[in-house]
């Protein structure tokens, strides 16, 4: 998909693994469970920053962690047009790929359910026409 390195956060530790390969300088977090934003603060390296972009409505903060490495949380409303475009102009330069589940639009009920239960792998997708 792009990636150097791949961290699974549920098989091992994610800020463990990231000072392993020198802390991170950016944790993109996109995820929307703030347990799972939490877990990587430790995981940046001096002066880093964890971007949140993914709206949790709570998390830890450690603030001895944030003040002894000079590190920051800092949070960023995305979705803008300008957002979507440098978003796709940097995937296709990269060779990025989406990995999606799709349900033809007949099915929007059960997609749908997939999603709000939290079961969907990825993003759930509904096609027209196939």
């Amino acid at each position: 998909m792009g990636a150097s390195v791949y961290l699974d956060s549920q098989a091992q530790d994610p800020a463990a693994e990231l000072l392993k390969l020198g802390g991170a300088k950016v944790i993109l977090a996109t995820a929307t469970s703030g347990e799972a934003m939490s877990a990587m603060q430790g995981g940046l390296a001096v002066n880093g920053t964890l971007l949140l972009i993914g709206a949790a409505t709570s998390m830890q903060v450690s603030p001895l962690g944030l003040l002894a490495g000079c590190r920051s949380i800092k949070g960023w409303y995305s979705g803008t047009s300008i957002d979507s475009q440098d978003t796709l102009a940097f995937s296709a330069r990269r060779g990025v790929r989406p990995m999606n589940e799709t349900f033809p639009l007949e099915r929007t009920s059960e997609a749908y359910d997939r999603m709000m239960s939290g079961k969907a792998r990825f993003r759930v997708v509904l096609t027209i026409g196939r």
